[in-house]
């Protein structure tokens, strides 16, 4: 299926994919209108503390650990993309810290990365999430972009079902929601997708300039607007509800890091988000006629935002898809 500008495009969801996506196309002339009924910052794109973190991740998530090359690639799309944003990037790092044992060990994975061994991690980055939301919202409407409160319901070709009753005309769907599209009523590659809930701590912040993120065992602390200490990964669960007994392990590795902190006072943020069994999202036409996914990121929404924006557009306008297109398939999880 190959679309012209000027076709209507329903975007499903106003987090990082959907936000990029939604400005990719349109800035290409597409017609698009987003669709989510949670307020602007109000998901897990907005809780998130902005990691562009390639490395870290391959790291210390297990998940991310064989596609450290196409995160580089992905991350390698960010000067460009926040530049025309008037985005702020943060190179300063990622900083080991943590007994000596955990930080041997972390040597030995680094090591077998091929990555440089030391104290500080230079390729990674950060942005600030929610000021990333709203610029990327501010072009998009600049650039022809409509956003509406409510959520989309279902699609059949060429109408998209919305949950307050109403149909509308578009010419394709792009699904970039989060748990709520589990249930696979829409594209049925998304019941593979399993949620998880993620808990931020945050207290206020210090001016202390471009400082690294720490990273210690069970634990990172993330310098911005206020101080991000995350993040729990809670496989299964996309409830919203603050759980203390969930934060109690990462209070206690915070507070290993940093006794001063006054971690009674932090505030909690909740997000839900969703992964495929390989950890890199849905990006491509899906088995329902005139749906696109771009879905599924882990914890990587930001980081493959760009990625995603522009292999969505490519897959519409007929254009060449790059190299990471096979490993993100949409429906590469389908049984032979």
């Amino acid at each position: 299926m190959k679309l012209r500008s000027g076709a209507r495009v329903a975007v499903a969801g106003a987090g990082a994919l959907g936000s990029a996506v939604t400005l990719r196309l349109a800035r290409l002339g597409f017609e698009v209108t987003v669709f989510d009924p949670s307020p602007p910052g109000v998901n897990a794109s907005g809780v998130a503390a902005g990691m562009l973190a390639p490395l870290s991740e391959a790291l210390f998530d297990p998940a991310s650990r064989h596609h450290l090359d196409l995160m580089r690639r992905a991350r390698a799309l960010w000067p460009d993309f926040a530049q025309a944003l008037g985005l702020m990037l943060v190179r300063s790092g990622v900083r080991i810290e943590g007994a000596d044992a955990w930080r041997r060990e972390v040597a030995t994975r680094l090591d077998a990365l091929g990555a440089p061994a030391g104290a500080l991690v230079v390729e990674d980055w950060r942005i600030d999430a929610r000021q990333a939301l709203e610029a990327l919202h501010e072009a998009a409407r600049q650039a022809g972009a409509e956003f509406r409160s409510v959520a989309v319901q279902g699609f059949e070709p060429g109408v998209v079902e919305l949950a307050d009753g109403r149909r509308e005309a578009f010419d394709a769907l792009v699904l970039a929601t989060g748990p709520g599209v589990r249930h696979g009523g829409i594209a049925p590659e998304t019941s593979t997708l399993e949620p998880i809930k993620g808990q931020i701590l945050r207290l206020p912040e210090r001016d202390e300039g471009e400082t690294p993120v720490v990273r210690g065992e069970g634990v990172y602390l993330a310098p911005g607007a206020s101080l991000a200490i995350g993040a729990t990964m809670e496989h299964g669960r996309d409830d919203l509800a603050p759980d203390p007994a969930a934060t109690r392990a990462l209070r206690a590795a915070a507070a290993m890091l940093r006794p001063d902190l006054d971690l009674d006072s932090a505030a909690v943020d909740v997000g839900v988000r969703v992964t495929t069994p390989d950890g890199l999202p849905l990006v491509g036409w899906s088995q329902t006629p005139g749906v696109m996914l771009a879905v599924g990121a882990r914890r990587n929404g930001w980081l493959f935002a760009p990625l995603v924006a522009d292999m969505v557009a490519a897959y519409l306008t007929g254009d060449n898809l790059g190299q990471d297109a096979t490993a993100m398939y949409a429906r590469r999880f389908e049984k032979p």
